[in-house]
């Protein structure tokens, strides 16, 4: 049975509002210790590059991010529905001035760390200036980095100043970039190698083990807004979507998480087990394809313009994704604020206009190019997508392109951080549900595409849309960015996700463990029947 869900309600409206905190919930869960055993083909492991994928200054990818989001509390996190952040470690926030400079946060009485630790605004500060002072190459300081300084009134209370007016700070402290670690288990200036979790959210990591699974029980000394419905989680890793749903099958795993296949999703939308539901929500998943512009070839705007002229996304959504995704014509997708289909045009693709474009630049062609991709990381559909790309590019010979796909994801984040790669893949999963999350991390000032990819005029529309805190009042300079986004064609947006959780009959809680941010929510799902 398919289940669908509402789509993620666009970020429109007053933004932060003074926060404040319900009853703290405890653990609802009624499973006599029972683990509920998820499957994902994500993964979670320290090596050389990141010796460090549970420290919230280091991780920054979705499998980490999984295991830190249910491990390790912020001030604020996302609700159930919708994206307005509500309490969770504090009992109330908000800003206290009308420019949106100074964020104050009172904390809820009595928190610890799962190693009985008290947690006061002590631990809140010095959290995030070890982020900022750590500044880990590849990890999510950047999220922190509007923040000037950072004052404790008292053990209870944290203010926030800010650099520059900042709308969407509240979105940045639910990200596990804000999570709070114990001040006396890490070190302020270096990272917390290996798998040692000491945090304070809504489970303890009892073990990892790196290709076989995280063993996450409840914590009994968590005092947050989330209500658990489940005791003990085993997150389980896998190789492919196939080996999962062999698993899903046996009944050795109760829940079928990220990534499942389009070809999983298509059959179990159609009832061919009637003993897994499929849950589909709204995603905010963007996959792109991005030009190294520091390349002699893909660097030049033609070649570029050229690409987007051939990319046929509906024959991706079609033929690869089995219409499990949508296609997508601006880096901001739909459903966020300030959407607009910038890449659009309705006579695309077109090969004699691509052709034009080469020719008038004075490139010989077919023009060589090289696609990178990862293998695994972001599914099984991706080498589909990557040959299917393939043959649009070389559509009326504008292009001869080769492949390449990287099985390893430290080597091929290596590969496009160090300009290795011509032309590449990447999915971005947003940090929080915001259009300047889609925009300031690529073309904002110290942009992950280098400077050659943004303007002046860029980034000051950028920091005007961040600026407004009423975000609907911020669509005009966002949709003004997008447009300039699209003429450089540095990133020619491809599709855009939806979210899929396939669960066996008896496990509840589905629908709701699913956030605006695409972490899983372990703490939603349950045996029996649902609140």
């Amino acid at each position: 049975m398919l289940r669908k869900l509402f789509a993620v309600p666009a970020v429109i409206g007053l933004a932060a509002p003074l926060l404040l905190a319900g009853c703290d919930s405890g653990s609802g869960g009624g499973d006599a210790g029972r683990a509920l055993v998820v499957g994902t083909t994500d993964t979670v492991s320290a090596s050389a590059r990141n010796p460090a994928p549970l420290d919230p200054a280091a991780g920054y990818d979705v499998g980490s991010w999984t295991v830190l989001g249910n491990t390790y509390q912020t001030l604020v996190r996302l609700p159930r529905t919708g994206t307005d952040p509500q309490p969770d470690a504090a009992r109330e926030c908000g800003f206290t001035d009308t420019l949106g400079e100074q964020y104050r946060c009172t904390l809820r009485s009595g928190l610890t760390f799962s190693d009985g630790h008290p947690l006061t605004s002590r631990d809140v500060k010095f959290s995030v200036d070890r982020m900022l002072a750590i500044d880990e190459p590849g990890g999510p300081a950047a999220l922190l980095a509007d923040i000037d300084k950072v004052e404790t009134p008292d053990a209870g209370t944290v203010v926030f100043h800010l650099k520059d007016p900042d709308a969407t700070f509240p979105l940045k402290l639910t990200t596990p970039a804000a999570a709070i670690v114990d001040s006396r288990q890490y070190a302020a200036d270096k990272l917390h190698p290996g798998y040692r979790v000491a945090g304070s959210g809504p489970y303890t990591l009892e073990s990892l083990v790196p290709g076989d699974r995280a063993v996450l029980v409840a914590n009994p000394r968590y005092k947050g807004s989330a209500t658990l419905h489940n005791s003990r989680v085993e997150l389980r890793f896998f190789p492919s979507s196939a080996a999962m749903e062999k698993a899903l099958k046996a009944g050795t795993i109760d829940v079928m998480s990220r990534t499942m296949a389009p070809g999983q999703i298509s059959r179990y939308s159609q009832d061919a087990d009637p003993h897994v539901k499929l849950t589909e929500a709204a995603g905010t998943e963007t996959g792109l394809l991005v030009f190294d512009l520091a390349d002699p070839v893909a660097g030049q705007l033609a070649v570029r313009r050229a690409a987007a002229a051939l990319v046929d996304r509906q024959a991706l959504i079609r033929d690869v994704y089995k219409r499990t995704a949508d296609a997508l014509y601006s880096v901001v997708p739909q459903g966020i604020t300030g959407h607009t289909n910038a890449f659009y045009d309705p006579a695309l693709p077109d090969s004699r206009r691509a052709r034009q474009l080469v020719t008038a630049a004075h490139l010989t062609t077919p023009v060589p190019l090289t696609l990178s991709y990862s293998t695994g990381h972001y599914g099984e559909a991706t080498a589909a997508e990557f040959a299917a790309l393939k043959r649009q590019l070389e559509n009326g010979g504008v292009f001869r392109v080769d492949l390449q796909g990287v099985p390893d994801w430290n080597t091929y984040r290596a590969g496009y951080e160090a300009h290795r790669y011509q032309v590449y893949g990447l999915g971005w999963f947003p940090d929080f549900p915001d259009p300047d999350n889609y925009l300031a991390p690529f073309f904002g000032p110290g942009g992950a595409l280098g400077p050659a990819a943004t303007t002046p005029q860029l980034q000051q529309l950028i920091a005007d849309g961040r600026q407004q805190p009423k975000r609907a009042d911020a669509v005009a300079p966002l949709q003004q960015a997008q447009r300039i986004i699209a003429e450089g064609a540095a990133v020619l947006p491809l599709w855009q996700g939806k979210q899929y959780l396939a669960a066996r009959d008896g496990i509840s809680g589905a629908e709701w463990a699913l956030n605006a941010s695409s972490v899983t929510q372990f703490w939603e799902l349950g045996r029996g029947p649902a609140d």
